[in-house]
């Protein structure tokens, strides 16, 4: 019988210690005026307008990315992508004009609504943020987006190897 009731309390606890740890590990909410984001729509929803567009992605934010590195402020960041809008839109027109494909690219910059996301541990709320929009040809179809201040977008994700792994309880052992 104690051995049940021991049982029983152990549980409680880690149900109250889960409950703490799961309240904790949540992941963060942010206010849209610290964000800068990055939206890139495609001409239209085809296969190829969606191809393309992961193109111009691609050579935006590594275009970008090494701009970003040392910036120490959301206003500086801001700045930065104006003053290289027109680069940015030469290097989309290029990969655009590369691919065959007859429309250009168009970079604006305005506040624009965005669903939430989470990006790692980050949760951005739905909201008005700030934003670079990159606007393919009629800019009808699906899109893309992601941070570009912080810059999340710019940061390659780290492969890991996989290792096993061995659970062991001590509940278990316990009852055996």
């Amino acid at each position: 019988m104690k051995k049940y009731i021991l049982i029983f309390l152990m549980l409680i606890v880690f149900a109250v210690c889960g409950s703490l740890l799961l309240v904790s590990c949540s992941p963060e909410q942010s206010d849209a005026s610290d964000y800068i984001r990055i939206h890139v729509r495609a001409n239209s929803d085809s296969p190829e307008d969606q191809t393309i567009k992961l193109a111009v992605r691609d050579t935006i934010v590594q275009y970008i990315a090494p701009l970003a590195v040392g910036v120490q402020s959301k206003e500086e960041m801001w700045r930065l992508l104006q003053t290289r809008a027109a680069e940015m839109e030469q290097r989309a027109n290029d990969t655009l004009f590369t691919g065959g494909f007859p429309y250009t690219c168009h970079v604006a910059f305005r506040q624009e609504s965005f669903p939430t996301r989470t990006y790692g541990d980050l949760t951005l709320a739905e909201g008005v943020y700030d934003a670079v929009i990159v606007e393919l040809g009629n800019a009808k179809g699906q899109n893309w987006w992601c941070v570009a201040y912080p810059p999340l977008c710019f940061v390659a994700a780290k492969e890991t190897g996989k290792e096993e792994v061995r659970y062991r309880s001590w509940i278990a052992d316990l009852l055996r």
